[in-house]
């Protein structure tokens, strides 16, 4: 009994008036039997009134699916068919949440008085509990800090004003580039043979091979080269 109320109630939602019009194009009297004869028998479906002249079907039936009976017409007649009432509610699409830009990287160069290594390590460890910083350099000799990371530099020096007490001044502030760029760049590079001297240098791993022209074997600066008695 249950399944059949929650059935009902979503008919009548779609069908409140229990009457279905549907436009059809029917040029005869087998067009109008082969309409009844595709929706007879169909769920929900009474009764099946045709109106030859205007071109249109009027189904009868509390419980019929508009929609249903709609696409039951089409499949069966291979035609056309529009659904005049009722008029479908539109669906409600769901909003889509606008992408999150990953935050730009950027390295800030800092002008921090550090007068030892303790000053150093204390600044070094205070912008580390700022959100978004990556890495921290410094530098006591010309008391320069570079921190990268994806803070702003405004947020960076009134971190370090609260809570290190200490005056810092943003020297220069640069664009950092991605790591998938990076990557490439510092891959393995082929062998360039129109360097000048006509030595090719091919990287491997991180190690650099000088690769000598055959004349250059038996040269007398080459200290391994054979000598001929």
């Amino acid at each position: 009994m249950g399944k059949g109320n929650k059935s009902e109630e979503g008919s009548n939602e779609q069908n409140p008036g229990g009457i279905i019009i549907l436009g059809v194009y029917i040029h005869c009297k087998g067009c109008a039997e082969t309409v009844r004869d595709s929706l007879i028998g169909f769920y929900g479906v009474e009764g099946i009134e045709i109106d030859e002249s205007n071109h249109r079907a009027t189904v009868k039936g509390k419980n019929a699916d508009p929609i249903m009976v709609t696409e039951r017409l089409r499949k069966k007649t291979e035609k056309y068919v529009e659904l005049i009432f009722p008029i479908p509610k539109p669906k409600k699409e769901p909003k889509k949440e606008p992408k999150k830009e990953e935050p730009k990287v950027i390295e800030v160069i800092l002008k921090i008085y550090m007068h030892c290594e303790a000053c150093a390590k204390e600044v070094k460890h205070c912008i580390h509990k700022l959100p978004g910083v990556q890495t921290v350099d410094s530098d006591m000799e010309s008391n320069t800090v570079r921190v990268k990371g994806n803070m702003s530099p405004e947020s960076l020096v009134e971190f370090i004003s609260q809570r290190a007490g200490r005056h810092a001044q943003v020297l220069k502030v640069n664009k950092v580039v991605s790591q998938k760029k990076d990557n490439k760049d510092h891959g393995e590079t082929p062998p360039d043979s129109n360097k000048k001297g006509g030595a090719a240098a091919a990287v491997y791993k991180g190690y650099t091979h000088e690769l000598l022209h055959a004349p250059q074997l038996f040269s007398d600066e080459n200290p391994n080269a054979c000598s001929i008695v």
